[in-house]
């Protein structure tokens, strides 16, 4: 009498089929997962992008009294060579690059590298920022204009989430 070992292939094609059925209700699922977590992130960065402006106009305020003048700050591109631009401009005072540096400070280096975003002020105040950190995922300050149905609108499109942020949020 033979002493058999191990699985027949009937219970090896069963449990396959188990996992094959838990992989396609699981997999859907933690992609919803990872698309919430990337929307947050883009909503955190514009949050910190927007506190790290606030400080620098304070700061440039402070040196060279043209903070208050400021009506926007926008970086379009994610080259090094692609500092940001105000307007109206006061590069004669700072420079796009040492406004950019002022403002990489105060924000998490690795991710400063790839931010396009456009940043609305008044009164030397930023009030308004949309973030693109992908081609895909856009964030903004305040939060809630970008959400996990909505998010494919504003693909990378970071000046159409401030805009509409602004009026959503304008008292």
């Amino acid at each position: 009498m033979k002493n058999k070992k191990g699985f027949t292939l009937i219970e090896l094609i069963v449990v396959i089929a188990i996992i094959g059925v838990l992989a396609a209700i699981l997999v859907p699922s933690m992609l919803g997962y990872v698309r919430k977590s990337k929307i947050s992130s883009a909503n955190s960065t514009a949050t910190s992008l927007q506190k790290a402006i606030n400080t620098v106009l304070q700061e440039i305020d402070d040196q060279y009294e043209v903070g208050s003048e400021i009506e926007y700050i926008e970086r379009t591109g994610t080259s090094s060579a692609d500092y940001v631009t105000t307007e109206p401009s006061i590069e004669s005072i700072v420079s796009n690059e040492d406004l950019w540096g002022k403002i990489v400070n105060f924000l998490d280096k690795g991710k400063s590298g790839k931010l396009r975003f456009k940043a609305i002020c008044e009164g030397g105040s930023c009030n308004y920022v949309g973030v693109s950190i992908s081609t895909v995922y856009t964030g903004t300050c305040p939060t809630g204009v970008v959400t996990v149905e909505n998010y494919k609108e504003y693909a990378g499109d970071y000046e159409a989430a401030c805009e509409d942020a602004m009026t959503k949020y304008s008292t």
